[in-house]
């Protein structure tokens, strides 16, 4: 039996999720978008899944996409991967995942990997990541998402520098630019990643979840239609078993431990 193109592992609340097509540099074919987004239906679903973490196996985080296995199957109306159940990792399509994904880079990290980042929460990066949003010096233009949220999360100019040369770039430049949050030591990042990862995960999850999609409507649909939100979101998490366990923490000056209700 093939061996899986994406590995799933529960550890704790967090949802471990990673690429495995190390001979190939990770380079992303049908199968190993399907089963990437099967992942991410899995995270959204699971009441007790608060958080993804991806990263890669090898030396490589992802050379991108494998154009001679997805090339044949862009048709008239674009490519489609993502199966009944899945979720569009890329969130360009389809519905929007309701939960945080932290993200461990080395290695290469091209094109959708850039865009895999983009449409995530945190990323830690190892020192020596080679990162470059190359599609036009194949003839295309990025799809996944990174025309949108580049110039959003590092600037137009910042964006439009790696965008429009196919230029690469490291991750002391990645950093300052914003693209990723913290850079470890090589070896360093699923540790740094999960250590984040489970951070998020020890929080209650009802509020986590409402700040997401907040955040998340805000860039969609402007700030009034987020901040129209505010107040019933408030009211209904105040109501929450977490909020309770929250404020007896506070009072008695002890570790929350949440329960998602």
């Amino acid at each position: 039996m093939t061996e899986p193109k994406i590995l799933t592992e529960r550890r704790g609340h967090v949802l471990l999720i990673a690429f495995n097509r190390p001979e190939k540099r990770n380079a992303a074919d049908y199968e190993l978008l399907s089963q990437l987004a099967a992942a991410y239906g899995e995270l959204h679903r699971d009441p007790e899944l608060r958080v993804g973490l991806v990263y890669a196996i090898g030396e490589h985080f992802t050379a991108g996409l494998d154009l001679a296995d997805l090339g044949p199957r862009i048709g008239a109306d674009g490519l489609t991967f993502t199966e009944e159940g899945g979720i569009d990792p890329w969130q360009v399509s389809g519905e929007q995942l309701g939960k945080p994904v932290v993200v461990a880079v080395h290695g290469t990290c091209l094109t959708l990997g850039i865009e895999l980042l983009l449409a995530s929460e945190v990323t830690v990066a190892a020192r020596s990541t080679t990162f470059g949003q190359i599609e036009v010096t194949r003839g295309i233009l990025p799809f996944g998402g990174a025309t949108l949220r580049f110039p959003r999360a590092v600037g137009w100019g910042n964006a439009m520098r790696w965008i429009l040369t196919g230029d690469t770039f490291g991750s002391a430049e990645a950093h300052r630019i914003g693209l990723v949050q913290e850079v470890v030591e090589d070896g360093e990042q699923f540790d740094r990643a999960l250590a984040i990862a489970e951070r998020i995960a020890a929080q209650a999850p009802l509020a986590v979840q409402a700040a997401l999609a907040n955040a998340k409507r805000a860039i969609r649909e402007g700030d009034a239609a987020a901040e129209s939100e505010l107040q019933p979101t408030l009211v209904r998490l105040v109501a929450s078993e977490d909020a309770a366990i929250g404020m007896q923490a506070f009072l008695t000056r002890s570790e929350a431990e949440f329960v998602g209700r």
